[in-house]
């Protein structure tokens, strides 16, 4: 699933990894917290990684959606294949196929805690103006 996204936007050569860095940068503008990638190529076949990020509330969910949307759009040519929760903004899933996004409210990232139903897989976070892969 790498070599080409498999996002509706079938022109982007980027893989899914460029798509990850992007999701972070835009996260990370709108003051995102707790931003993680977990890596799922061995353990799924629909999807490479699932991206993880806390805002305060819906409005922030709100932003944090949009921003991640607007620079994959323009910077990998990606648009979201389906899209869920901006309704409410508790917990927003951007599904770009080879990445899925999750944006959660602090209240729905405690009770769903993706990143320990998927603890087997490998762990990215986010840094101002980098990635760090992380172990645990």
């Amino acid at each position: 699933m790498t070599s080409n996204t498999k996002t509706s936007s079938s022109e982007s050569s980027f893989d899914s990894k460029n798509l990850v860095r992007v999701a972070f940068e835009a996260a990370l503008e709108k003051k995102a917290s707790d931003i993680m990638a977990l890596d799922m190529k061995e353990l799924l076949v629909v999807t490479d990684y699932f991206v993880l990020a806390t805002g305060n509330n819906d409005l922030q969910i709100k932003a944090i959606a949009t921003e991640i949307e607007k620079e994959l759009l323009e910077k990998c040519g990606a648009k979201p294949a389906h899209r869920e929760g901006m309704q409410e903004a508790k917990w927003v899933l951007l599904d770009y196929t080879d990445i899925v996004i999750h944006l959660f409210q602090p209240d729905f990232r405690d009770e769903y805690r993706l990143e320990d139903l998927w603890s087997q897989a490998k762990k990215l976070r986010a840094k101002e103006g980098s990635q760090e892969e992380v172990t645990a």
